[in-house]
């Protein structure tokens, strides 16, 4: 039987929360990421963000298999904290993923924190879904929607999940504001995942809201 499910290519993927919330949506997921990500939970390549570009979207296209990319892209280059503390000259990478996407034909989502150039994006936030989280990211997507949950700040009560974890086993699992359980709970992830990519993750019912949506416009454009 052909497998006739939407393919999400997630770049930049880290541990997984995107793609976690995709997958509940209805979207088969293929991770790529130049680090090696042990608990990614679905199938993982390790390349450069650009590699599998040059032919996963022809395969893809052959198989007769629509697909979606989201992409996202290192965020030290406009994080707030980042900016205050460290010095250090980050990669913009935002202007080429957007405009090598902009090359396939597939709708796309580009992923980062307050602060990064998106183009017209939404902004997340875990009160939004009822999580206990405060964590606004925002979201550019080719095909935005025209209506998104807003924060709930004042009605959930949202810890920030924030904090250095290096050094001993014990700051691994009990960084600032809430141990690694704690940060697990509150942004809903269910898999295995250390503080450090739980730190960097976003909660997973950001994209499976996205994700529902995209597969709605998936089905109204073959539908045409």
């Amino acid at each position: 039987m052909q497998n006739d499910k939407p393919i999400l290519l997630d770049l930049f993927c880290g541990a997984g929360g995107a793609a976690v919330g995709y997958n509940r949506a209805g979207f088969d997921i293929v991770g790529v990421d130049i680090n090696k990500q042990p608990n990614y939970p679905f199938e993982f390549i390790q390349a450069d963000w650009e590699e599998p570009l040059y032919f996963l979207p022809g395969l893809w296209e052959r198989e007769k298999r629509p697909y979606v990319i989201h992409a996202s892209p290192p965020c030290q280059a406009y994080s707030l904290l980042t900016n205050m503390w460290d010095k250090t000259i980050h990669s913009d990478l935002i202007p080429n993923v957007r405009e090598r996407l902009k090359l396939i034909n597939a709708p796309y989502v580009i992923e980062n924190v307050i602060g990064a150039p998106l183009l017209s994006p939404i902004k997340l936030c875990g009160t939004s879904f009822g999580l206990g989280v405060r964590r606004h990211r925002l979201f550019e997507l080719s095909d935005p929607p025209i209506l998104f949950p807003p924060c709930n700040h004042y009605r959930h009560k949202a810890m920030r999940v924030t904090g250095n974890t290096g050094g001993s086993s014990k700051r691994d699992t009990e960084a600032l504001f809430g141990t690694l359980e704690d940060w697990k709970i509150s942004m809903g992830i269910d898999w295995t995942i250390t503080a450090f990519e739980c730190k960097e993750a976003i909660p997973p019912a950001y994209t499976e809201w996205i994700g529902k949506y995209l597969i709605e416009y998936l089905r109204s454009k073959n539908a045409e």
